[in-house]
């Protein structure tokens, strides 16, 4: 079983820059695909960003030009770079990975426990 662990949140200053990651612990996972989601509360989970497969990304016109979203060489770290961001950045960000254990052959999709963002002067 694959637990993922998103980190990198915190506290930022409107216009800074901070990259979430999300690794899995304990095992070698294997990330053919990736999205990362962010919540508030009392609102609905959404999409902010996912790579698929072939690399291609897709992105939520509210952080289209800000943020990126990437796969290491090794596929075993997935990122959210975010840039300029605004107070209406903070949530609690999610990823959700796709992919297989190291030596194995069968693929799940896993989320992580999420990373708390705050964007704030």
């Amino acid at each position: 079983q694959v637990q993922l662990q998103a980190s990198g949140g915190g506290l930022v200053q409107p216009g800074g820059s901070l990259r979430l990651s999300c690794a899995a612990s304990g095992s070698i996972f294997i990330i053919n695909s990736m999205a990362w989601y962010r919540q508030t509360p009392g609102k609905q989970r959404e999409l902010v960003a996912n790579i698929a497969t072939s690399g291609f990304t897709t992105y939520a016109d509210s952080v289209k030009g800000r943020f990126a979203i990437s796969i290491d060489n090794a596929k075993t770290t997935g990122y959210l770079q975010m840039n300029s961001v605004k107070p209406e950045d903070t949530a609690v960000y999610y990823c959700n990975a796709r992919g297989h254990l190291y030596g194995a052959y069968e693929e799940y999709g896993y989320w992580g426990q999420g990373t708390q963002v705050t964007v704030s002067s």
